[in-house]
């Protein structure tokens, strides 16, 4: 009878899940077809599965590209780069908001600060790239318009490369934040109460609670969301790369990345096949780093590893 009632139940969470896994199986399995364009040159001749047939193999000539051009080390170092920097300020800032608010008595004010937080991850790109704009504009910015009024010469922001890692960096924090900092929020929120009551009868402080409790219970999340994290090391955000500081050639030297030169490249060539192979080879970086960022971990502490 046990048996029966837990096999029901597991019958009716497997339909719930179904189309879910249909949602995967369309969108995200079946397009992994397309990898074999990143070993061909690819020509159309008839339908898309004639042109996969048909097209030339040349093994690992779509890849070359990638580390051969001028901006081959230049895009590999921004990419790398940012996302280590990026890695880290998303995992420090936003647990820190998230013990902060936790800790708000006022539900209301904790409400609205998450919200405040929360909404420039809905904004889009080409949103914050005006936005900016309006700051740093050569003529008409407001921070120039406070510069000049104060007897200083006005700077050309989208000619010097000099401010733009910070802002990039900036930029990328105060949008996804708060995304980070609901899930965060989440996990401390789930924090058994009587941990802090103990720990407050015992005479520990706040910061002693939250490196005694908080950090060592939001242990294995962060492992979780570093080790994803990992997996997107040489990928980019192409909307903060290329539309932030609007496509200005004097900035590529740190704004260039993988994926804005994949694009520009694209646009110029028109390869299928090499943008395909770009696409294969991030993932598969990807991959390495974080199967191998979790074997490291598992090693330490195996209950912590994500696998």
């Amino acid at each position: 009878m046990k048996k029966l009632k837990i096999f029901r139940k597991s019958v009716n969470l497997t339909v719930l899940a179904i189309p879910g896994l249909i949602w995967f199986i369309v969108f995200c399995y079946l397009p992994m077809i397309g990898i074999i364009f990143a070993f061909k040159s690819f020509q159309i001749s008839g339908s898309f599965f004639e042109s996969l047939l048909n097209s030339p193999w040349v093994g690992l000539d779509n890849f070359k590209f990638i580390f051969s051009g001028n901006d081959a080390a230049v895009m590999i170092r921004n990419t790398l780069g940012y996302n280590l920097i990026g890695i880290v300020l998303s995992t420090v800032l936003p647990i820190t908001f998230a013990i902060l608010l936790s800790e708000l008595t006022n539900k209301f004010m904790s409400k609205f600060y998450q919200t405040l937080m929360f909404f420039p991850y809905f904004l889009s790109w080409v949103i914050v790239s005006y936005f900016v704009l309006a700051f740093l504009h050569p003529s008409l910015g407001l921070v120039n318009h406070v510069i000049t009024s104060l007897g200083g010469q006005p700077i050309d922001f989208y000619s010097s490369t000099k401010q733009w890692p910070f802002l990039l960096v900036f930029l990328s924090c105060w949008k996804n934040m708060g995304y980070n900092i609901v899930m965060y929020l989440a996990a401390i929120i789930g924090i058994d109460r009587t941990y802090y009551e103990a720990a407050a009868l015992d005479g520990a402080t706040k910061l002693q609670q939250v490196f005694k409790i908080t950090l060592p219970c939001l242990k294995q999340l962060i492992i979780v969301l570093v080790l994803l994290s990992l997996g997107t090391i040489f990928c980019s955000d192409f909307g903060l790369f290329y539309q932030v500081p609007m496509n200005s050639g004097a900035l590529y030297d740190v704004t260039q990345t993988v994926d804005t030169y994949v694009y520009r490249t694209f646009k110029v060539v028109g390869d299928i096949g090499m943008s395909t192979a770009a696409s294969t080879l991030q993932s598969v970086v990807g991959m390495i780093v974080m199967v191998s960022a979790n074997f490291v971990i598992s090693k330490i502490d195996k209950e912590s590893a994500l696998f």
